[in-house]
């Protein structure tokens, strides 16, 4: 029975997540419970969990995670901003009058976004809210217009500076640190949020490219699914330069400076953070309400991140303390194809509970169970984060239970049928399956770049 107690809590817990309990106290509270049989039955040490408050102090004085509330601030003061709409509204009038050239405009201004945000269901939501009536009206195909917003909306799980990377690459990080002592290695190579950008970056454009591609496609071999606008309106140069100038600038800003080793991840979200609220109060578009707003809303997320965080901490400590770490290590070893057959139980695994869970939850409470063991069979560490980042984002476009579906069905009108969405995201997560399998062939595709 003690054998498998740390799975029973495993999916205890995510009984108590599925049903709607607050993250942070359904990840705590579970594995307190489950400390306490554990401690009733002889199967833990309740001494263990005086590394709590140590655990929790660790949290705090986490510097990497001090990007979290600057990349969200930066993300909701252009979401305030009207920045979105601005571009959106220049890109579909300059590529409005070729056959598909909305659906491609809205894949490029999906990229821009996901690159200055990183807010997925702000970014589905805006867009399809601007977006589709605008293409039902050009007569474009319901199930190519719901497919490419949905889709193009998830980039900013993969495109840097992704808030997805940056808690992903803090627990990889101390996932590599914990396999690297485990393995005897006691000076080992540090891996950082940096890197996971580095690795994701090349990634996420090919992935923008496919997508852009696919449309293209479509567009000239069934071009009465994504025709030629004739009411897209006077191109002028001066008002696209000034919607797409800025949000490239503040990109360049960020992501540049993290590119060339000029500052930290936490470093560059504070300059985009400072950049995007200079960008919004000179477009006079965000005053001191809009500005409370985008405060509370980051102190909100920012709150709700770390809460998970620390309740993550406890589950973790109490999973590691049931000998969970050594069961499920015994059977991903056990596994037949060695590290890639454990590896691609994890990926599924993983993928089958983003259908209900959301990316924060996944990696606090899966991540760093399985990550350690996989490095210690081998597998590159940003490698394994890029993989993972792909494989979630993939999920959460995937019918039924996609969550950027969902955010779609909300804002879509009701003439958009919940079918044609499901079925324009299928040839999206067909492509993101594509990459998967490339990237599976050739890890270098995501290790060149940070080596």
């Amino acid at each position: 029975m003690q054998s498998v107690a740390p799975f029973l809590m495993f999916f205890f817990v995510v009984a108590i997540l599925m049903s709607g309990y607050p993250v942070a106290f359904g990840l705590a509270g579970g594995a307190l419970i489950f400390a306490l049989i554990g401690n009733a039955f002889g199967w833990l040490d309740a001494g263990l969990l005086g590394a709590i408050p140590s655990r929790l102090f660790g949290v705090m004085e986490n510097e990497t995670l001090i990007a979290v509330p600057l990349f969200v601030f930066m993300g909701t003061l252009l979401e305030r901003g009207k920045i979105s709409e601005e571009l959106l509204e220049s890109l579909g009038r300059l590529f409005g009058r070729l056959r598909g050239g909305l659906a491609v405009s809205i894949c490029v201004v999906g990229a821009i976004l996901a690159a200055s945000t990183g807010i997925v269901g702000a970014t589905v939501v805006t867009m399809g809210l601007i977006s589709l009536p605008v293409m039902l009206r050009r007569r474009y195909c319901h199930k190519l217009s719901c497919g490419v917003i949905a889709a193009s909306g998830t980039l900013g799980q993969i495109i840097p500076p992704s808030i997805v990377l940056v808690i992903l690459g803090d627990v990889i990080s101390n996932a590599n640190q914990k396999a690297q002592l485990a393995l005897g290695n006691y000076a080992p190579k540090t891996v950082s949020v940096g890197d996971l950008f580095f690795g994701a970056l090349l990634p996420g454009l090919i992935l923008v490219g496919l997508y852009v591609a696919y449309v293209c496609f479509v567009s000239f071999t069934q071009p009465h699914r994504a025709p030629a606008a004739s009411d897209a309106g006077e191109v002028s140069l001066g008002r696209t330069l000034r919607a797409l100038l800025p949000p490239l600038f503040l990109i360049v800003s960020v992501l540049g400076s993290i590119l060339a080793g000029w500052a930290t991840p936490t470093e560059a979200a504070a300059v985009g953070a400072a950049g995007a609220l200079v960008l919004a109060l000179t477009k006079g578009r965000c005053g001191l309400e809009g500005l409370r707003g985008a405060m509370r809303k980051a102190a909100r997320v920012t709150c709700m991140v770390f809460a998970i965080f620390i309740g993550a901490s406890v589950f973790s400590l109490v999973f590691r303390g049931l000998g969970g770490d050594e069961a499920l290590s015994e059977i991903l070893g056990g596994l037949p194809g060695g590290a890639a057959g454990a590896f691609a139980a994890v990926m599924l695994l993983m993928f089958l509970l983003g259908f209900f869970l959301d990316f924060i939850e996944i990696i606090f409470v899966v991540v760093p169970i399985v990550a350690p063991i996989l490095i210690q069979m081998g597998v590159d560490p940003v490698w394994l984060g890029v993989m993972i980042g792909l494989n979630l984002q993939t999920s959460f476009l995937t019918p039924p239970f996609g969550f950027a579906l969902f955010y779609l069905r909300g804002v879509a009108p009701a003439e958009v049928m919940t079918s044609s969405i499901y079925r324009g995201a299928i040839p999206f997560v067909a492509l993101q399956l594509a990459l998967l399998a490339a990237l599976w062939f050739f890890p270098q595709t995501a290790t060149w770049l940070p080596e």
